[in-house]
């Protein structure tokens, strides 16, 4: 499983496992501290005092602000060269406990171009895992990938659309709001379509533990 899909009937199932459906930036990785890097290489700095990129991206000489078509290309940039994003506090301690329960899903909105530099991310860290790419809303890929596996289902992310499109698309599925970067949390407020909003990875797995007990 060292491949990347496209499509999520494609993605290695088996469907007599539980299934754990995860986003990588900022559940998985740590995509803005990584970005900040690469911007202070180009002499520029984000403004982190929204949860929104284009906008908040500025000169650091000038703090002229960048327009959103530069932000765009720098993040295309950005995201097929880099793949050595730290990983979340706790998540590798808990995707070990949680492997022995379920099987792993990486869910990412990134294109199949961008998807090596993915790859390579994930295995730099130990994770062995299948990456489906995606576009938009994560609804659709979420039920195509659920409804092959065993229930319990469950999903993480930290973007509150990709919550509800999953509440349209995949009710059943059990939906958690993790933030991975402490500085994000307070911009991004619980997600109101998630079952359950984590403050790290600790209680994301303590949570799906439960769950699975029950």
């Amino acid at each position: 499983m060292n491949d990347f899909y496209v499509a999520p009937n494609t993605v290695p199932i088996d469907s007599k496992r539980p299934l754990l459906i995860v986003d990588a930036d900022e559940v998985l990785l740590r995509f803005v501290a990584g970005l900040e890097k690469f911007l202070d290489l180009r002499g520029l700095v984000l403004d982190l005092s929204s949860y929104r990129l284009h906008g908040n991206v500025r000169e650091r000489a000038t703090g002229e602000v960048l327009l959103d078509v530069e932000v765009t290309a720098l993040l295309e940039k950005f995201r097929a060269e880099l793949d050595d994003l730290e990983a979340v506090e706790h998540a590798d301690a808990a995707l070990g406990e949680l492997s022995l329960l379920v099987q792993i899903v990486v869910l990412s909105n990134v294109t199949p171009h961008q998807a090596p530099a993915r790859l390579r991310n994930l295995k730099r860290l130990g994770w062995h895992l299948p990456l489906l790419c995606n576009t938009g809303p994560k609804g659709p890929a979420i039920a195509a990938l659920a409804r092959r596996a065993a229930p319990p289902a469950f999903f993480v992310d930290d973007i509150g659309q990709h919550h509800r499109s999953a509440a349209d698309h995949a009710p059943s599925v059990i939906r958690i709001h993790l933030v991975g970067d402490e500085r994000l949390k307070p911009l991004l407020p619980p997600a109101p379509d998630a079952h359950f909003r984590a403050e790290d990875w600790l209680e994301v797995s303590a949570y799906i533990r439960a769950r699975l007990a029950r």
